[in-house]
This record gives C-alpha cells, structure tokens and sequence, in this order.
C-alpha cells in the first residue's frame, strides 16, 4: 500500500510503501522509504485505527515515537489489515454492528443492577465500619441547625413529661448496650431531643441523636396510649442509629454516584449532600425492618409490651390518610419509614418476632 509518513520531527511528509504481516501476538507493521530505508513495528508498538459504522475515506496509523502513517484510501487499509488477522476492537463491533450493541448494553444494565441490589450494599457495609463517629456527629450537628432554622421549633412540653421520656429512654440505650452489636467498637453518643413541628415524628441522626416531636407526645397521650407506645418509636430510632442506617444510605449514594461517574468519565456527577437532603432520605424497607426486629428485642429486654407502639402507628397512618392538608411528606414519620400499616398491626398483635440479624 501506499501511505505519506510524518516521522514527527517535521512537518513534511514521505512517500512509503506500507505492508502488514500477520504475526502470532497480532499484525506487525513495515513500511518502506523511497530511498530503500525500511522501518518495522510489532504490534503493541501500533497505535492501530479504529472503524466506525461510517467510517471515513482516509485513516491515519499512530506510530507512537515514530510519528504517524497517512492513508488516502481507508477501505484498502482495513482490508489489508483483516487479510494479516487484525481483530476488531470491542467499540468497533459495537460501532459496526447491532447486535453487539445491543448484548453490551443489556450487559450493562445486568451488572448494574446486580452492583446495585448486592454489591452496593456489601461495599457501603465495609465502609462504614471505617466511617467515624466525628463524622457523623458533625454531620448530625449540621442537619440539626437547618432544621431548626426552618421546620423544627422549641419544645412546649413541660419538663415532667419530658423527663418521664427521658428515663425511658435512657433505660433503652442502657440495655441496648447488652444487644448485638453490628458495628464492634461503635459507641454512639445519645442524647435525646424535644422539638415541636413536622407533626407526630420522630428522627434519628447519624451518631446517636434523637429526636421527638410534641405532636408525637401529644398524640399518644390523646390515645390514652402508656408511655411504652413512645418508647417504642424510640426504640425503633435507636435501632437505625446502631445500625448506622442513614450513614449506610449516604455511602450508598456516594458509592453508586462514584461508580457512575467512573462509567461515564463524569466524575462531576458526584455532588457533596447537605444537611436538608439529608434529612429528606427515607430509609429502604430492609432497613425499617432491622430497626423494627431490634426495638422489639429491646422492648422485650426492659420488658415493655410493643402493641401500645402499633397502636401508636396505627392511629398516625389512619390520620394521614384521611388528612388532605399538604405536609413535608418528605419528612413525615410514615413516608420515611415504608410499610408502617403492615409493621404496625404485626406490632400490636404481638406477631413480630425479635429477628435482630446482620445485614
């Protein structure tokens, strides 16, 4: 074949006479000068073109530190490249034919969703074990200031309510120290919270915070419900909290934002979350149930009875559902944890075993 040679010390081009030999490892490449001075690359020394679906009429061979080969007539190239046994990359199959695209892709979108269903949440497992709890203190820290400039306001329970509350729940962080342990070495810092707005709610943050909303206090004393019926949705907090269940959707997130943006070469997709989206996350259903089998296994522990809680969450979805008022959805007690209905009535008929296990 004929070619025009840069040898990329000058901008001038040399006729050559250009052939490919077939070699075991892959085509090698010679070419020629008028002159008589012929030059040889084996195959990994080539930077070896590319067809597409529509290809152009000329093509330019990479030489690397040799400089570049020019072809007029891409068609001959391609030809005596076949001809030496050169094998089409897998983008050119892809380019060139239907098939490949299609089997590549549906590839993809299998491997992508069985990162996403397994080995998402196996690789945000492993990583937060080495997330620390500075992390997520200052990180709760931050959560809290925005709500409390916006949706959270002042407590007005009175402090002898508060304090019956307290005493539970220092009773259940007590004893759920005896529990297994998902996290060996995780010593969250608890404290509990009274704020009045979101309606019945209650929030754990990364760390050990917990927070209880007056409507929610309110709301069981209404019921004539015992105080076990808090304690329980306390409980329940307490559980997502030792099993580090909103850190665990942050690296979730983080991870699968990671991945993608390797996938595509787009690491900009990958956004830092602030405190307001954060407090927008609604656990997955595995996560509610965890949080559901410890708070029983703790209830059973100080020997609390769990139906007054699912009575609790009965009487919540029941007003909800029945209320055409807007609310912070995103916030509400029963958008973020999915399937109350369901939990609640196992709750307080008592059928919801203690089923505390790793995930």
């Amino acid at each position: 074949m004929n070619a025009t040679w840069y040898d990329g010390r000058t901008s001038r081009g040399r006729p050559v006479t250009v052939r490919i030999d077939p070699q075991p490892e892959g085509p090698a490449l010679h070419w020629q000068e008028e002159d008589g001075i012929a030059h040889e690359l084996a195959h990994a020394g080539v930077g070896w073109p590319e067809r597409f679906s529509r290809g152009a009429r000329s093509v330019t061979v990479d030489l690397r530190d040799q400089g570049s080969l020019h072809f007029d007539d891409a068609g001959e190239w391609f030809a005596a490249f076949d001809a030496a046994g050169g094998r089409q990359t897998v983008s050119e199959r892809m380019q060139t034919r239907w098939s490949w695209l299609l089997a590549i892709g549906i590839g993809a979108i299998v491997l992508i969703a069985a990162f996403h269903q397994w080995g998402t949440p196996l690789l945000a497992r492993e990583i937060t074990q080495h997330v620390p709890l500075e992390w997520e203190t200052q990180l709760s820290s931050r959560v809290l200031e925005d709500l409390d400039r916006g949706l959270l306001h002042p407590t007005k329970l009175d402090a002898a309510r508060r304090k019956a509350i307290e005493r539970d729940f220092a009773s259940l962080v007590d004893s759920g120290h005896t529990g297994a342990n998902p996290y060996p070495g995780y010593s969250p810092r608890w404290r509990l919270l009274f704020r009045s707005g979101l309606g019945p709610n209650a929030l754990a943050l990364p760390g050990g915070t917990v927070i209880v909303t007056d409507d929610l206090v309110e709301e069981a004393d209404a019921l004539k419900l015992p105080d076990a019926a808090i304690a329980g949705v306390i409980a329940h907090e307490i559980g997502h909290v030792v099993h580090r269940h909103t850190t665990r959707i942050i690296v979730e997130q983080a991870v699968m934002n990671v991945a993608f943006g390797i996938a595509t070469g787009d690491i900009t997709s990958f956004l830092a979350m602030t405190g307001s989206a954060l407090a927008g996350l609604a656990y997955h259903r595995a996560h509610e149930a965890q949080a559901d089998c410890f708070a029983v296994a703790l209830m059973r522990r100080e020997k609390m009875p769990t139906a007054p809680m699912g009575e609790l969450l009965l009487a919540l979805e029941k007003e909800q559902s029945g209320d055409s008022k807007e609310e912070p959805a995103v916030l509400s007690l029963l958008s973020t944890h999915p399937g109350t209905a369901e939990r609640a009535r196992k709750l307080r008929e008592g059928t919801l075993d203690s089923c505390e296990r790793a995930d």
